[in-house]
């Protein structure tokens, strides 16, 4: 089966054209992106402010509860609600950005909430000492210290959104779902286990690519980088150290 795997992820008959896998990665990419900047417009604020006020906690606990909601099924039953009242294209392609966008929500929700109300108490009481506002301390104080759990949580996000985008074929929509899809009609089980890969492997270079931004935006001293280099470079100094004191004496 591998080697049929390989054949077909190596034919660049599979890599061309309408059907070919480099539309399919775009197709994919292309609902992944969209679905993550409504999910982020609605979650990421809602979030940020549920964590800075200290209300609406029940709306993240909600989020959470409602992962429990099987996708598959609710986007049957949204395509079949809405296909008659929508035309076109959109009878399809909004079931499945309404369920996709649902998935994302409660690890963006919760990410921003999560990081926001993890901030010590006495930070914002110091900033607000300082003269800040309410927005200026969420926006210069608080958001800077919730960047690691935010971007966590867009992360989880992204990785579910991608895996899941799949089901957009079930409903005749495009992405790399379709070689699971049409693989499974037809018996083409190397374009089935083909496609899978295809999705794996877009979900792991997209996660690296979203390390690396962390790595970029979130400062050494809240991910715990910079103190364990320092103890590092203390422990690596201490015989040294030591030693400077046996040779100068006191």
């Amino acid at each position: 089966m591998i080697p049929k795997i390989w054949d077909w992820l190596t034919d660049p008959a599979n890599w061309s054209g309408a059907d070919g896998i480099a539309t399919r990665v775009q197709e994919h990419l292309t609902y992944s992106l969209i679905v993550l900047a409504i999910a982020s417009l609605i979650a990421l604020p809602l979030g940020l402010w549920i964590g800075h006020t200290g209300r609406g906690r029940p709306l993240v606990s909600a989020a959470n509860a409602a992962r429990a909601v099987p996708t598959l099924g609710l986007l049957f039953a949204l395509a079949l609600w809405l296909g008659p009242r929508l035309s076109g294209d959109l009878a399809f392609t909004a079931p499945s950005i309404i369920v996709l966008v649902l998935l994302a929500l409660p690890p963006l929700l919760a990410g921003a909430y999560a990081g926001v109300e993890a901030v010590d108490p006495a930070t914002r009481d110091a900033a607000r000492g300082m003269g800040l506002s309410d927005g200026q301390v969420l926006r210069q104080v608080e958001l800077p210290i919730a960047l690691p759990l935010l971007l966590s949580g867009v992360r989880a996000a992204t990785l579910q959104v991608i895996a899941t985008a799949t089901i957009a074929a079930y409903v005749g929509l495009g992405g790399l779902g379709r070689f699971l899809i049409d693989g499974l009609a037809t018996g083409d089980y190397a374009a089935t286990a083909g496609g899978a890969l295809l999705v794996a492997v877009l979900a792991l270079l997209v996660d690296l690519l979203l390390a690396g931004v962390v790595r970029l935006l979130v400062s050494p001293g809240l991910t715990g980088k910079q103190s364990r280099r320092r103890r590092v470079e203390l422990s690596a100094a201490g015989p040294l150290a030591d030693r400077r004191r046996d040779v100068i004496p006191n």
